[in-house]
């Protein structure tokens, strides 16, 4: 089988009456690792679901699980459709069909955390980069914003701590780099983009399109962003965007089971793969070294698979709960990492950095205006009193 150099494969799901196919391809080479069949799921929903399950690490998600040889089955209280993961696959995040958003630890399926947080229908889930933020969309069209760092405070899950508003339902969200410093681009079938400032709460800038659109995708660089839709002059909508890595090569999921993968710079279609029955759902992740070893491994013993997620919330002491999510240590891959930042994570540093240097300034600032004013109440004092 030939790999490429860039050690990127493409994750996609096709919807199909009994169930759909989940494929492993090479961005570059178009080598399918694998076809596996799923069981009647939404294809959507396993996809994130198997992903978060194999995790390998800060930054990349695993594919061992892929070969569908065993599956994990997990019956939540209602339907859910959007579902992320956290980087190092400990905890998984669901939207429900009735507005609910869910929180369970994967090692042992427990439901952490469940909270109201739309008026309908929950239509997608995003992290942002550093996990501190998740935001949310949904039928409702609101976009909200959640603190992950007090989401354990029942007082922080009565509201979001920023709203947006899309006048029909939201289709899709991407959230750039910068923590809760980043922008966020979401799409609905109002037939609009809103770019909107994480940290300020406003809206950046409104873009129309002639028609629904129902994916976007970030350029890394976060110079432009790509919105799929059913442009007339195409004809055939697009479902699912991802990028790869580099910035360079876009992935593409159509409605007539066509896999596109195009080069940004010179605009050609690089590559097209064929699948059977419409691709729902694309992402680009970090294919592992010993892909094909892991998934004999997982086929030969099922007994690595985590436990089912909990329907219900276990514990009734929700700070016990919160004593669970904030003693797990992160690896120490993790941990190494976050000493060498990237340079979007410096950016934001520096602001940081800037913002506090502008703190401390007006801070000394008040202190003289206190001194002096401290000051002249004792000089009028003492004059008053002829001292």
């Amino acid at each position: 089988m030939e790999f490429s150099k860039t050690r990127e494969v493409i994750i996609a799901s096709t919807k199909q009456k009994d169930g759909g196919i989940l494929r492993c391809i090479d961005i570059e080479t178009g080598s399918a690792y694998l076809d596996a069949s799923l069981s009647p799921l939404k294809p959507a929903n396993l996809l994130l679901l198997l992903l978060v399950l194999s995790s390998a690490g800060p930054g990349t998600r695993s594919v061992m699980h892929l070969s569908g040889l065993p599956e994990v089955k997990s019956f939540p209280a209602e339907p859910i459709s959007p579902l992320v993961s956290y980087a190092d696959g400990t905890y998984i995040i669901g939207g429900g069909s009735s507005g609910n958003i869910f929180l369970w630890e994967v090692s042992s399926g427990r439901l952490l955390k469940k909270w109201t947080a739309h008026y309908r229908g929950v239509t997608c889930l995003v992290l942002s980069d550093d996990e501190s933020r998740l935001i949310s969309g949904a039928e409702d069209g609101c976009v909200h914003v959640w603190s992950l760092c007090t989401i354990f405070d029942d007082d922080a899950t009565k509201a979001a701590t920023h709203s947006y508003l899309h006048t029909l339902r939201v289709t899709d969200i991407v959230t750039g780099h910068g923590g809760c410093n980043a922008i966020i681009i979401s799409s609905s079938e109002d037939r609009t983009c809103k770019v909107w400032s994480l940290s300020k709460g406003k809206l950046l800038r409104t873009i129309d399109f002639p028609s629904v659109i129902n994916a976007v995708a970030l350029d890394p660089c976060e110079h432009i962003f790509y919105a799929g839709g059913n442009d007339g002059r195409i004809y055939v909508p697009v479902n699912c965007l991802a990028f790869s890595k580099s910035g360079v090569l876009l992935v593409s999921g159509w409605e007539d089971g066509t896999i596109r993968i195009w080069n940004t710079q010179s605009k050609q279609i690089v590559r097209t793969i064929k699948s059977k029955g419409p691709v729902t759902n694309v992402i680009v992740v970090h294919r592992p070294d010993d892909l094909t070893s892991q998934i004999s491994a997982f086929k030969r013993n099922a007994s690595l698979l985590p436990p089912s997620l909990d329907k219900y919330v276990t514990s009734t002491d929700e700070n016990d709960d919160f004593k669970t999510v904030t003693a797990s240590q992160p690896p120490l891959s993790r941990v190494t990492d976050a000493l060498y930042c990237s340079t979007d994570q410096e950016d934001s540093t520096a602001a940081s950095h800037l913002e506090l240097d502008r703190l401390r300034v007006r801070c000394k600032q008040l202190e003289n205006m206190h001194k002096d004013l401290r000051q002249s109440c004792a000089d009028e004092i003492l004059a008053k009193w002829g001292c």
